[in-house]
């Protein structure tokens, strides 16, 4: 052989080697979502569960190939429900080059909402947060992307007016909440519809950690005397107050509790579904395992040969972080397809979320449209009532006097 050959075959072996590599770098373009999560503070209960969801769904993704090329590495930070740790991982997700960014907890999310903007970052806060973050053009950069504390309160209202026979005027509905700024954010709906509907609404702040209220559910029920109670607790007082009620006699029927008093840990940690008979929940993701996209989980673990988590049991939560987690490769892959396949940029993953349409996971997620104008998703929630010792839906996805809360998302617009 010639040493022009050998030159030449060489020549071909490294162009070889170069192509492989290629390849090799092009099946593993990855990109980094930020996830914060509470583990190990007062909403541990919730965090635990919701979050392995959400991590869930990405290795589901990952093994089917990822989103268009990329894989997507999760950097998740235990924020303790707390402010200050909750700054820090936004600082390391933006260090690390997250495209996107999980928040948790209300107190965290209001920290948060400028600091997203200034560094161009989205964040998403499902079900929680600032409710006038809904308005994508006064928060460019946060996205609540399921019904807002606003939207669940006039949901909330509206069911209590169907069972109510269809008339609250002269009706007396209680308001039991935890005590901080997420607890208090559903008032100014409440109020207003107070007004227009003509019912008597009474508020009752529960003090953290919301595991004493006895005095709040004395005064409630021998007292006031209402006729429906909407409950907004979260963390470990749910179950506390599901106890309590029953123990005044009070009928679960006429009680509905916002997202956060809904899953089934707290009908469990109440004493189990006999006890919570009749309670109702607002959902803002479907209940149970019986969707496509929990069945391929499974799938999943069943290939690796492992059995599914525990986590998976509490669907309330878990799904969840399911939905959390395929909202945010949604908006991935419409950033990807936007730019030929290329990795995205955070700014093009905002755009990706903006574009999100008819988007129903199966019917996990309600009918999901999110927009530069509305980042909250239309405000879609489920009724799902505990019966014969399980939850079963009672209310389709509706919207809850739609108009009051663009009312006061303009309202507030106009105030800024």
């Amino acid at each position: 052989m010639t040493r022009f050959v050998k030159s030449l075959l060489g020549m071909a072996a490294t162009t070889a080697i170069l192509a492989l590599g290629t390849g090799q770098a092009f099946a593993q373009k990855e990109v980094v979502f930020g996830l914060q999560c509470d583990r190990t503070g007062p909403t541990a209960n919730v965090g635990t569960v919701l979050c392995p969801g959400y991590q869930d769904y990405i290795a589901l993704v990952n093994s089917k190939g990822g989103v268009e090329g990329h894989k997507i590495k999760v950097l998740e930070i235990d924020n303790e429900y707390k402010v200050p740790p909750a700054i820090e991982a936004h600082e390391r997700f933006k260090k690390e080059g997250a495209v996107l960014e999980g928040l948790y907890g209300t107190p965290q999310t209001a920290a948060l909402n400028k600091k997203l903007e200034e560094d161009k970052i989205l964040g998403t806060s499902p079900g929680f947060g600032t409710a006038s973050a809904a308005d994508g053009k006064r928060y460019p950069y946060t996205f609540p992307i399921a019904a807002s504390y606003w939207s669940q309160a006039g949901a909330a209202v509206q069911f209590a007016k169907e069972r109510l026979g269809g008339n609250l005027k002269g009706k007396k509905i209680a308001y039991i909440f935890y005590d901080n700024p997420a607890g208090k954010e559903p008032l100014a709906i409440l109020e207003d519809l107070a007004k227009t509907e003509g019912f008597e609404m009474r508020t009752f702040a529960v003090p953290a950690p919301g595991l004493e209220m006895g005095a709040q559910i004395l005064d409630i029920t021998a007292r006031f005397k209402p006729d429906f109670i909407i409950s907004h607790l979260f963390g470990r007082s749910p179950s506390v107050s599901i106890k309590e009620l029953k123990g005044k006699g009070f009928p679960l029927s006429k009680v509905v509790g916002l997202v956060w008093a809904s899953s089934e840990a707290d009908i469990i940690a109440a004493g189990g579904m006999g006890v919570a008979e009749g309670y109702n929940t607002i959902q803002f993701a479907g209940v149970g395992k019986d969707f496509p996209v929990i069945k391929d989980i499974q799938a999943m673990y069943k290939a690796q040969g492992k059995e599914p988590p525990k986590e998976m049991d509490s669907t309330v939560l878990y799904n969840r972080g399911v939905l959390t987690a395929a909202l945010h490769v949604e908006a991935l892959r419409n950033a990807i397809k936007a730019k030929g396949g290329a990795t995205p940029s955070s700014e093009e993953v905002k755009k990706g979320m903006e574009s999100i349409k008819g988007f129903t996971l199966g019917g996990l997620v309600p009918p999901m449209e999110i927009t530069p104008a509305d980042h909250e998703g239309g405000g879609w929630v489920e009724v799902w009532t505990v019966k014969g010792g399980k939850l079963v839906r009672t209310k389709q996805w509706f919207q809850g006097y739609r108009p009051v809360i663009q009312k006061h998302l303009a309202a507030d617009a106009a105030k800024s």
